[in-house]
Order: C-alpha cells, then structure tokens, then sequence
C-alpha cells in the first residue's frame, strides 16, 4: 500500500513577484521603441534622408545620421578633441564608442544611426520601468502613457535625449528609495548628458526647505558635483576648446524654432522680440516662473509632491527656452504623467505636440520658394507653436489647482502623500511660510 503524498506549492521567490508585473511594460516599451523605428521608415529604408527636403516631407528627419558627417566621425575625429561638439560630454561619449564600431561596417552612417537607436531604445525600455517604480504598485500601469505615447513614437530618435531621461528617472527613483548618493551621481550623469535635469535640484531644495532635511539634500548636491566633475575634468583639461563649444554655442545661438521667442522675433514685437535681449529675457522669464513655484512650494498647507514641483520646473524651463526642439516632448512626458494622471489634459497636449511635429517639418519645407507650395506658412506654423504653449500651461494650472487642493490630487486620494519624495514622504513641515 503506497503512502499518499500532499504536494506543497512552492512559493514564488520575492524577486519574481515584484520583478513579472513589469514583464509587460517592458513589452510594451519595446513596442513603443520599434514602432518609433517604423516610423523612421521612409528615412531608414527609402533613402529620404539623401533627398533634400523628402527627409521632412516624410516626418522621418533625424540629427543622429547627418551628425556622423557634421561631427566630423566619418574621418575619424575624436569628439571633443578632433573636432568640437555642440553637445555635453556624455552624448560625446555615446558618439565615440558607436563611432568606433560603425566605422569598420560597410554603411558606417546608417549603421552609426542604428546602433544609436538601440541605445535609445534599451533606454526607453528603461525609463518605462523607472517610471512605474516611481508612480509606485498602485499605479504602475501609469508608465504606459510614456511607453506609448503618440509624440515619444514621433520623436524617439531624432536626438540623444532618451539617455538623458534614463539617468533622470533612474535619479529620481534612487532618491525615493532613500540612496542619495546613488541619486546624485545619476543626476550628475543625466546634467552631463543633458543640461536640463539640473532643474529637479531645484524642488529637492524647496522640499528640503520645507521639512528640515538637509543632510540627505546635502549628500544628493555632492554627488551631483562629483560625477559630473569626473565626466567632465578630463575633457576640460585636454580638450577645453571643444568641451567648452556646447556652452559657447548654448549662449550664442539665437532665438530657435519651437521657442516663442522665435515667434517674437519674427513677428519683430518690441522688446520681446529684440535678438540684443534675448538671453536677458529667457533668464528674466524663468527666474519669474521659478520664484512662483518657490512661493507656491513654501505657502502650500500641504506640502507638494516632488513630483508635481519636478513638472512645474521642467515645463517652466521649457516655455522660457530660446530652444525648443520637436523631441523636447520626451523629457517632460514621465513627469507630467507622474504629477497628474488625468488622460484628458494629457490626450490635449499629446494632440498639440503632434500637431507641432508636423507643422516643423511642412515650415521647414516652405523656406525655399521652390517647395512653398509643399508647405505651411509662418503663421499655420505658430499655431504649433503655441498650442504647445497653452496646453502645457493647462496642465501646470491643474497641477497648481491639485497642490493648493490636495483632495483633487488623484494621487493623494488614497492616503498617500508623496509615494517618490524619499525623505520628504511623511516628514513633518518645519518651514513654511503662511500668508492666510
């Protein structure tokens, strides 16, 4: 007589439960990565990117692909010291270790493009995942409107900037998990890489502000200084006309398309279409912003979320840009979804973004007489422009709305007071100012 024998179920090791609910969001971060590749389609496979103006007429323009001949890769020139580069060292670096590979395969261009691309795309995958970490179990899900996103699907691959939102996000995320040192490495990669992830110091300041917490703050700051000291000392050193070119052509370079300084200086509005002032009033403009945020940040009865004041800092540093390229759009996606996830304001700007994406191109077209009728006029073309604008600041309205009202704040509604505040979640206020 054989003894029966009760089976017991193995139990799934932790790992595998926190790490099998992100499976799919990785799925579908890949999908959003290859679609992005599709669209590039008519460029990659159909030669627009050697047809003059098919490269716009077909929305498939990168700056990856001319940048190995403009930069000069093509003959070998090492970043930096070969030939100056008008992007900070870390893209410099991409450049260099894909130069190296590329340069010994039969289409050196393309395949400096596609290994570009794949870089980009592990780092969307990435950013996805991060982000879900970020918006915390409850919400993760909410990462899908980054993974998918029409205006990402655009413009994944027209720039490096995707590298730059990894090392953003993944920043953001060592700081909620209480790794401030981690973080502020990250965030000294992300500024090294793309200038504009400096502005996230300035809400961990006014948090910091607000609850007494420096030390953490303190230790961030230092880690932010070292490694971009590390990434950048060495080129400094032995390459200063070439490292400096970015900060040089930074400050130099007049208003762009996308800014609404462009539209100002074209429209030629007094004063705020002067070219003489324009750095004065992109700095004026932001400072403006900031002190606004610092004055809602420190006079809220409840405290903000990190991410509410991250969105608010990286859509006024936007909107005040003498620059405003069509894949700007990525870096603010993760945190305006993250700030308020409400789909209706969010499809708005998503429409406006596309809408820009197409107009830039059709505009562009339109400047040489020959292709006009290919085209859009100036005024069709600011539409664009400032549909942007406005649906940003729409946003920014709610989220003011959601900190000043915190029963409003969809993220708040189930006791939570800053799932990716690190320190700051739950940390009693010991500052505030009180004007009522």
């Amino acid at each position: 007589m054989t003894k029966s024998t009760q089976t017991t179920p193995v139990a799934l090791p932790d790992f595998g439960t926190r790490v099998i609910p992100y499976v799919p969001l990785a799925l579908f971060a890949a999908l959003g990565a290859v679609l992005s590749y599709l669209w590039k389609w008519p460029c990659r496979f159909g030669g627009a990117w050697n047809e003059g103006i098919g490269q716009f007429t077909n929305f498939c323009y990168t700056d990856i692909y001319p940048l190995w001949w403009n930069e000069k890769l093509n003959e070998g020139k090492i970043p930096y010291f070969g030939h100056p580069v008008e992007y900070p060292v870390g893209i410099g670096g991409i450049m260099e270790f894909f130069r190296r590979i590329a340069s010994s395969m039969s289409d050196p261009g393309v395949a400096f493009y596609d290994l570009t691309v794949i870089l980009m795309a592990i780092s969307l995958v990435v950013s996805v995942l991060l982000m879900a970490a970020l918006a915390g179990p409850a919400r993760r899900w909410d990462a899908l409107w980054y993974a998918l996103a029409p205006a990402l699907i655009l413009t994944a691959y027209i720039n490096w900037d995707l590298a730059a939102n990894a090392l953003a996000l993944g920043a953001l995320l060592a700081w909620s998990k209480r790794r401030q040192w981690l973080a502020g490495i990250l965030l000294g990669l992300a500024i090294a890489t793309k200038f504009y992830p400096v502005m996230f110091l300035g809400p961990l300041f006014l948090l910091t502000l607000r609850t007494g917490r420096w030390a953490p703050f303190l230790k961030t700051v230092g880690g932010v200084v070292g490694s971009w000291l590390v990434v950048n000392v060495p080129i400094m050193i032995f390459a200063f006309p070439g490292w400096s070119r970015f900060y040089v052509f930074s400050q130099e370079r007049p208003a762009d398309w996308g800014s609404i300084w462009y539209f100002f200086n074209v429209k030629q509005w007094p004063i705020l279409g002067d070219a003489e002032r324009l750095d004065t009033l992109g700095i004026v403009a932001l400072a403006a912003f900031c002190l606004a945020i610092a004055v809602l940040a420190v006079t809220a009865r409840t405290r903000p979320r990190l991410m509410q004041l991250c969105f608010l800092t990286l859509a006024a540093f936007m909107i005040t840009n003498k620059v405003w390229s069509p894949q700007y759009v990525l870096w603010l996606i993760p945190f305006a979804v993250l700030a308020r996830p409400s789909w209706k304001p969010f499809a708005l700007w998503q429409v406006a973004e596309c809408w820009y994406f197409f107009a830039i191109w059709l505009y562009l077209v339109a400047q040489n007489p020959e292709n006009a009728y290919l085209g859009i006029s100036a005024d069709t073309y600011f539409t664009g422009v400032w549909g942007r604008v406005i649906t940003i600041l729409i946003m920014m309205a709610f989220v003011v709305r959601d900190i000043l009202r915190p029963d409003k704040d969809v993220i708040r509604q189930d006791g939570t007071d800053d799932q990716a505040g690190g320190v700051f979640d739950g940390a009693p206020d010991r500052f505030r100012l009180a004007l009522s």
